[in-house]
């Protein structure tokens, strides 16, 4: 039986049912990109990592700041949705669909940065096969894989009504493999109180399973560094920074997505000033708490004075590294907090100008974290390094950024943009309240 969908909420499926030429467009010019990317890699499985900047004592660079990057963006997902969803944050529920999607497709980008910086992919089957336990790299495969299959299943779960949705009423709109695929992954969903309540027990453990699982995740991420001797990275502030990070450039990758979703798919009654208020003040105090984090980082480095650090500490504020450090701090404290820590500047504008300064200087910040250290080493007869990247890596870099917009874009293509049922959900709790308000209003009675 077709489950009834509010009048409203049908503009929700007009972007599944209808196809513009934009969309068309818009993929022809990712799949090019991409294709540039993929043949770029090509040249480099052929020719060998000589292609790239990356030589001796420089031996990570483009590939794993995109690493740490992608996995960063991830946290959208765990943040907005479970962390809001455990304590029942009413204003959630039209942003969590897009916050999955990024945390789920942000986590395949990641992992594949890792595969491209080996060299040679069938590297990866030895690091399983024959990985050490003491190694936070196979820590590092572990807990990756462990975050990909929570997210794939945190973000299928909240799926099967809306997919249901989509059965009963696309029919013949639609070509017939998607209303097959519709029909398969509903799993039979009927809606009734028990399917319900085994969905909403489903969801809820997912979500605090993914927290914890998450907060390893990146901790795990940090630790590839922390625990080397490497000048500056050998240290244990590195975990929580990770953490923090995260949070930030993952809060700022759901306003910017959830930005354009709402100008292209005009959800401007689902998307309202009420989230962009509230992510407003979560990026500005995440972005004075990584001022104060950065802040802890480089004063404790200057003043215990060790040569080694201070050399790459220099480098950064006052050398070769200076101009990116500078930036980093401009787009991640300068430019948020100035224009957050206003009302108004927490608005649809506001917010979406700090959360791309915020994904920029998150990047860079990733660079001033990975390059100036490795060009530094404490073992002096491999002198001052020099990294450039190649044309190589930034055709991949591209070609990575392409194609998590295309999955995003395709995966909104098939799936309604904004949580059906949970929308619904939301405003019988709402309507609830008014009642029980009015009732308690009501046996009141006049005051005498």
């Amino acid at each position: 039986m077709a489950r009834v969908i509010a009048e409203q909420d049908m503009i929700l499926l007009q972007p599944i049912m209808r196809t513009g030429l934009r969309f068309y467009l818009l993929v022809a010019a990712l799949l090019a990109v991409i294709t540039w990317g993929f043949s770029t890699y090509y040249r480099q499985l052929t020719e060998g990592l000589w292609v790239t900047g990356l030589n001796r004592p420089v031996v990570w660079g483009l590939y794993i700041i995109n690493f740490v990057f992608f996995i960063g963006i991830s946290y959208a997902g765990t943040l907005t949705s479970a962390v809001l969803r455990v304590t029942q944050a009413e204003w959630r529920r039209p942003i969590t669909r897009v916050a999955e999607a990024i945390t789920l497709f942000a986590l395949l980008l990641g992992a594949s940065q890792v595969i491209i910086d080996l060299g040679r992919p069938d590297r990866m089957i030895k690091l399983i096969t024959h990985g050490r336990l003491q190694s936070p790299l196979l820590w590092d495969v572990g807990t990756l894989a462990m975050y990909m299959l929570g997210s794939l299943t945190y973000l299928y779960l909240p799926l099967i009504p809306d997919v249901a949705i989509l059965r009963d009423h696309l029919g013949t709109q639609v070509p017939a493999w998607r209303r097959r695929l519709y029909q398969i992954l509903s799993l039979g969903w009927q809606g009734n109180a028990e399917q319900r309540r085994r969905l909403e027990k489903g969801i809820n453990i997912m979500a605090v399973f993914i927290i914890p699982v998450a907060v390893l995740a990146h901790a795990v991420v940090s630790w590839i560094f922390g625990m080397t001797l490497r000048p500056m990275w050998h240290s244990t502030i590195l975990g929580p920074y990770f953490l923090l990070g995260a949070i930030f450039s993952g809060t700022a990758t759901l306003v910017i997505a959830m930005t354009i979703m709402r100008q292209v798919l005009h959800l401007e009654a689902y998307i309202t000033i009420k989230q962009y208020n509230y992510l407003g003040l979560l990026l500005l105090v995440m972005s004075l708490f990584w001022f104060y984090f950065t802040g802890a980082e480089y004063l404790t480095t200057f003043y215990g004075d060790l040569p080694d650090e201070m050399t790459v500490l220099l480098s950064k504020l006052v050398g070769e590294f200076s101009w990116p450090f500078w930036a980093m701090i401009l787009c991640n404290f300068v430019v948020p907090v100035s224009i957050l820590i206003w009302k108004r500047g927490r608005g649809v504008v506001g917010t979406f100008i700090s959360g791309v300064a915020i994904n920029i200087g998150m990047w860079l910040e990733r660079f001033t974290i990975v390059v100036p250290t490795l060009t530094r080493p404490r073992l002096t007869f491999y002198g001052i390094g020099i990294y450039r990247p190649t044309l190589t890596e930034w055709g991949l870099f591209a070609s990575s950024a392409a194609m998590f917009v295309l999955l995003l874009a395709l995966f909104l293509k098939l799936f309604p943009a904004v949580s059906i049922w949970e929308v619904e959900e939301g405003r019988e709790i709402v309507a609830a309240k008014q009642a029980v308000a009015s009732i308690a209003a009501s046996s009141e009675g006049p005051v005498r």
